[in-house]
């Protein structure tokens, strides 16, 4: 039986639709789940970086009137990983402080010292945090255009009610091919393309913190505090070159 000239160009037509519309979809996909891997592999350097330089601070202060104050000098938000567990696990203690060098010629220098250190390395991980969160926000922003771009390209309305004039336009005569309108409103809403959820929705939103030289009388005068509230054997631990050093 020989094919219609109708049914190719109908073909031809659809498979063209198709390939544009899908080409397009798929790099957006793409983009998308770049996206989401990046956020991901943000949220762990998150965790990673900036709860332990927290929570090395909470050990330090240890009384919770302390870390309220440093919270509050700080302008960090007073749930930001914060546990009262932290302040009495030596697992977490030990874990947290691998590796950490400290120096100062008496104890309680270290001990001043190695706070002031933890709060400079919370400054910078903030910051390099914040940079990275700006620069996926602009990633975010740009997919959403995309999208809007995409769809004003290729306005799915008009593409499933072309597709079923292909099926009952009598200027094709008896053409079969096209869409039942229920069929076409479900393949519709496959289609779409769902937007991601702001950044916001996925990452805490961390405020710039003082600098180190701004805070750095303050919070010597808490680390002091925290200093004389603390036992022997945990200020040997925090305190020790030795520790540090074979780490």
């Amino acid at each position: 039986m020989p094919v219609r000239i109708d049914e190719v160009i109908a073909y031809e037509v659809k498979r063209d639709i198709a390939d544009r519309y899908f080409g397009f979809r798929k790099l957006i996909e793409q983009d998308k789940l770049s996206l989401e891997n990046e956020i991901k592999h943000h949220a762990f350097i998150l965790e990673k970086r900036i709860s332990f330089d927290l929570i090395r601070i909470y050990i330090l202060l240890k009384d919770e009137e302390l870390i309220g104050a440093f919270l509050a000098m700080t302008g960090l938000d007073s749930k930001q990983f914060y546990d009262p567990y932290f302040k009495e696990s030596a697992t977490i203690r030990n874990r947290v402080f691998e590796g950490i060098r400290v120096h100062g010629l008496t104890r309680s220098g270290r001990f001043n010292n190695l706070g002031l250190d933890c709060y400079e390395r919370l400054e910078l991980h903030t910051e390099q945090y914040r940079l990275k969160f700006e620069e996926l926000k602009k990633s975010d922003e740009d997919i959403a255009e995309e999208i809007k771009i995409f769809y004003q390209q290729n306005d799915l309305g008009s593409i499933m009610g072309f597709l079923r004039s292909l099926g009952a336009s009598h200027a094709m005569g008896d053409m079969q091919g096209g869409m039942e309108i229920g069929m076409a409103q479900s393949l519709e809403k496959k289609m779409a393309i769902a937007p991601m959820l702001p950044i916001e929705n996925y990452l805490p939103v961390i405020m710039p913190l003082p600098t180190p030289a701004h805070i750095s009388g303050e919070f010597k005068k808490l680390l002091d505090r925290g200093y004389r509230l603390h036992d022997e054997e945990t200020l040997e631990f925090l305190t020790s070159k030795k520790r540090a050093a074979s780490r």
